[in-house]
């Protein structure tokens, strides 16, 4: 196993990979809830979206720690299904129709994968929008724990403001917050899986957390090809296919940087076995697809399990693992997916981890600055990893263009930051 995953090369040791399986899996389960219940809001069977989910996870992941050896998790992402659920309300499509859009995105996903274009534009980005996308998911990231354990409400005076903590479920987060800072300081050894373990302790005897089922029970058969790809030409999806294609691509691309920069993967701006880390998150979109759900994306999630220790492609191993055996204990898990106290103050303090790249951006430069204070800025507030990287894509060789210094710029950030400009005015994702 240390020859396969390379343990040793990597510092780390089976039980810290086990660890951060275990922790990336907590921080991001919630999915398998969460995903169908948006997809079913579309038409989509429940129990359909559930097994789908879960096998996409399991593809993608298994895919990204074999042959990429990277503790990255794969699963349907948070807002492409909102995306999805948007497109068969607006257009009064059927959702077969639309996983036929899916489909075909994935394919070209897979074939862009295979091209050097998608490694081309990781060693193309900058450091200072790299930085400035690994800092912005950390803000994003931070702000979803905040929004999820009621820290920080919906505010019609300043958009959002300070919660209420009189709450249960913000004194629970609260409570699990300080407590997992506590072990942090300690330098207690798997601090955020530990301090998750407290607080669902916390939440069972303040009764919070409630099993009200059985643990275990059958898993639901899932369902195989259930499309309509000639529909999507007959209706002329053609930009929603190519908007599913984008932002899957970027918000992939952001969210890899963004762990592989945390992680220390990045060597000179580029990523080692780049390809094989690009193709797991395409085979997921492709395979999810097939079974019934929206497309599928690395998971910023995957850096509490770096933070917790996790360097080789064992911890994705874990996490999948963990991930097919979910589909025996729905009732388990739905019960901690449905209390976000738990996995909330894990999200916060990775959201400060991952602020450590700005002290490498130079703040002196404007033309440098701007373009990653606005990746930064728009992240969190829009709520979109994919959003931040088109301002910063638009931008920079913008700024860069009129101060003189065009050339330094890579052609492909030219092209990408026209195709974003023309994306966001005519077909916004989101």
């Amino acid at each position: 196993m240390d020859n396969f995953f390379k343990l040793k090369q990597n510092n780390t040791t089976i039980r810290t990979e086990l660890i951060a399986g275990m922790t990336t899996f907590l921080t991001m389960v919630y999915i398998v809830v969460v995903n169908p219940a948006i997809l079913s809001a579309a038409g989509v069977p429940f129990e359909q979206v559930f097994m789908a989910t879960v096998i996409a996870a399991v593809v993608g992941t298994l895919y990204m720690g074999i042959f990429a050896n990277y503790p990255i998790a794969i699963a349907p992402g948070m807002g492409l299904n909102a995306y999805f659920a948007s497109v068969v309300a607006t257009q009064g499509l059927s959702y077969q129709v639309v996983f036929g859009a899916v489909f075909l995105a994935g394919i070209l996903f897979i074939l862009l994968s295979l091209t050097k274009l998608r490694e081309t534009l990781i060693g193309a980005i900058p450091p200072s929008l790299k930085f400035g996308i690994t800092s912005g998911i950390g803000l994003f990231i931070a702000f979803i724990g905040l929004k999820m354990s009621g820290i920080v409400v919906s505010n019609e005076a300043n958009l959002v403001g300070f919660g209420d903590l009189h709450q249960p479920m913000t004194l629970l987060a609260l409570a699990g917050l300080f407590i997992t800072l506590i072990l942090f300081v300690r330098r207690i050894k798997g601090a955020l899986f530990l301090g998750m373990i407290a607080t669902g302790l916390i939440a069972f005897f303040t009764g919070q957390l409630e099993f009200t089922q059985a643990p275990l029970s059958m898993p639901p058969m899932p369902v195989f090809f259930d499309m309509d790809i000639a529909g999507v030409f007959t209706n002329g999806l053609y930009t929603v296919v190519f908007a599913f294609l984008l932002v899957t691509i970027f918000d992939t691309t952001g969210t890899m940087i963004g762990v592989a920069e945390q992680a220390g993967f990045m060597k000179n701006g580029n990523l080692p076995r780049a390809k094989s880390a690009l193709l797991a998150d395409a085979t997921a979109t492709t395979v999810g697809s097939m079974f019934g759900t929206s497309p599928s994306t690395a998971y910023i999630e995957s850096t509490s399990g770096v933070a917790a220790g996790g360097r080789t492609g064992l911890t994705s191993i874990v996490v999948a693992v963990l991930f097919a055996l979910s589909i025996f204990f729905t009732p388990i898990i739905g019960a901690i997916a449905n209390l976000p106290a738990i996995t909330a103050p894990i999200l916060i303090i990775v959201g400060c981890f991952m602020m450590e790249g700005l002290a490498r951006i130079d703040w002196k430069t404007f033309d440098e600055a701007f373009p990653a204070f606005a990746i930064i800025l728009t992240m969190p507030l829009t709520s979109s990893i994919a959003t931040g990287i088109s301002i910063g894509f638009i931008t920079y060789p913008l700024l860069k263009f009129v101060s003189g210094k065009g050339r330094e710029v890579h052609w492909i950030l030219y092209m990408f930051g026209v195709i974003f400009l023309l994306q966001m005015i005519f077909f916004p994702a989101h």
